[in-house]
């Protein structure tokens, strides 16, 4: 049975001392029997000095160059054994016991590889936050959706999803997952840079017979947007590209038609874009797809090392059922 100090949790940090500042506090507080860490991504500012004497109990890991998300984390990774890990976004807020129930979760199976507390909104706390909200899921296209958010419709929080259940995909906002799997998987894919290479992760975790789960009893608050915001181009540049790359990767024996058809309401997206004035995302879309073309040898090599599970998707396309059917929660 793993106890609290069990726990990693390790916080990737790139130029982020405000928010270090503001947020390390609470985890510092609610968090007294886990192990802290911070991983430095090459910071140009005051980050290392910040956690050198601001908060000794912290111990800090510096990589040697700004890998982004994924290449942050499987670096920093190396370095610690603590059979549990939490990756921690630097901009969450966490509460008194947020812990204890996720721990519950991985005592109680063994097969449980990742799980995802409660993200709500730092900002408004009475809604879920984007970037996880109440567990993930995908739909036959590769495009993810959560329950209290779907695109941009996000619920505000009534206790409707205080439950535990299964879930597609966990929030790299706040990412629990068995150390002893995360090495099994290889890790992150690091030509995500960032975003999306959680989803990959929980997908190949799926495919490789390990379970995800919400746990709705575990709170915590996520900002969003700190370190690149929604309305960034880069952003949705990495978002499509990743997506493409997850789906090939990842998906059955469909996945030619699956990717096409992808793709096609990719363009139908970026012509969106194009419609209302807005060229840097259409842009962003197209630079997307050639990336993708780029790195397709690679993909398809991995995917024939890869093992496939079908029925990943509870939607087939959360794209129709939300635009077409005004379909706006789960």
């Amino acid at each position: 049975m793993y106890t609290l100090k069990d726990i990693a949790i390790v916080i990737l940090n790139w130029n982020g001392k405000p928010l270090l500042e503001q947020f390390l506090p609470s985890v510092i507080a609610y968090s007294d029997q886990a192990a802290i860490y911070v991983a430095d991504n090459a910071s140009t500012d005051d980050s290392v000095a910040l956690i050198s004497e601001k908060f000794p109990s912290v111990t800090l890991i510096q990589n040697v160059e700004n890998g982004g998300y994924a290449k942050g984390y499987n670096e920093a990774l190396k370095a610690i054994t603590e059979p549990l890990l939490c990756l921690l976004n630097s901009d969450i807020e966490v509460t008194e016991d947020w812990l204890q129930p996720v721990l519950n979760e991985f005592n109680t199976d063994e097969n449980i590889a990742i799980v995802q507390p409660k993200i709500l909104d730092f900002k408004q706390k009475t809604h879920f936050e984007y970037a996880g909200a109440a567990g993930g899921f995908i739909d036959k296209y590769g495009y993810p959706y959560c329950r209290g958010r779907i695109f941009h419709t996000i619920e505000e929080d009534k206790g409707q999803y205080n439950d535990s259940i299964p879930i597609f995909w966990a929030s790299g906002a706040c990412f629990f997952i068995r150390s002893a799997v995360f090495k099994r998987l290889n890790g992150f894919d690091e030509t995500y840079f960032a975003h999306m290479e959680e989803i990959d992760l929980c997908w190949r975790a799926f495919n490789a017979n390990y379970t995800v789960k919400y746990v709705g009893a575990s709170t915590v608050y996520h900002v969003g947007g700190a370190t690149l915001s929604h309305t960034n181009p880069k952003k949705t540049y990495l978002n499509f590209r990743n997506s493409l790359l997850t789906l090939v990767k990842n998906t059955d024996k469909h996945v030619f038609i699956r990717t096409i058809l992808r793709m096609k309401l990719d363009g139908i997206a970026a012509l969106g874009f194009l419609l209302q004035l807005k060229p840097k995302y259409f842009f962003a879309i197209l630079k997307a797809h050639a990336s993708f073309y780029r790195n397709l040898r690679r993909i398809l090599k991995l995917r024939q090392q890869l093992p496939k599970r079908s029925h990943y998707y509870k939607t087939k396309s959360i794209v129709w059922s939300y635009f077409i059917k005004k379909r706006k929660i789960f």
